[in-house]
């Protein structure tokens, strides 16, 4: 005795499975399917999108690092490089350079600074000087800057002395460069 199947399965290869699909099946299917691609592209936009944002920030803050980076190279040689017969353009270009605590405290002390620069005859040049960057984001970075320079003063002899002045910053970005906030000056022995 041979029974059939009430209902046929879809993969019944009987001569009802192979039939055209009939409108209610494909309204069916254009249920199912037109939804579920929808949700797939807005997926696919979202990520593309979340990546995109990702690799703008992080260009961002390559950027303001190297920025940052320059800035601090341009700023320690400014530090370093003086004369004592032409200190105004010095203390020109260091406040130039510098904001927040680092400006106030350097234009407090300028005064004491000239005398003692002046009265010792002090020449300073710069050699080379090397630069990094300990951190940094959008708007603000650490940098630590070495400086070779030589030093010619009446407390040389009038002889040429070479020294090495580490410097650490702080900088803060002031709309489209880079200023020194704060700073500090270790000496570093030889």
């Amino acid at each position: 005795m041979t029974t059939e199947p009430d209902n046929p399965l879809p993969d019944d290869p009987s001569p009802e499975s192979s039939a055209p699909v009939t409108e209610p099946r494909r309204n069916t299917l254009r249920r199912i399917l037109f939804p579920a691609a929808a949700v797939t592209t807005i997926g696919a936009v979202a990520i593309a999108t979340s990546l995109a944002v990702d690799n703008h920030r992080i260009r961002a803050r390559e950027q303001a690092r190297d920025a940052a980076l320059q800035a601090a190279c341009a700023y320690a040689p400014t530090l370093a490089s003086y004369d004592a017969k032409d200190l105004d353009t010095y203390f020109a270009a260091v406040l130039a350079g510098a904001t927040g605590a680092w400006r106030t405290e350097f234009d407090a002390t300028s005064k004491d600074l000239r005398e003692v620069l002046v009265q010792g005859q002090v020449v300073s040049t710069v050699g080379n000087v090397t630069c990094a960057i300990e951190s940094a984001d959008e708007t603000t970075a650490r940098a630590v800057a070495v400086i070779n320079q030589t030093i010619t003063s009446l407390g040389t002899r009038g002889t040429p002395a070479p020294g090495q002045l580490s410097v650490n910053m702080s900088l803060r970005r002031d709309t489209d460069r880079w200023l020194v906030s704060e700073l500090n000056t270790p000496l570093l022995t030889r």
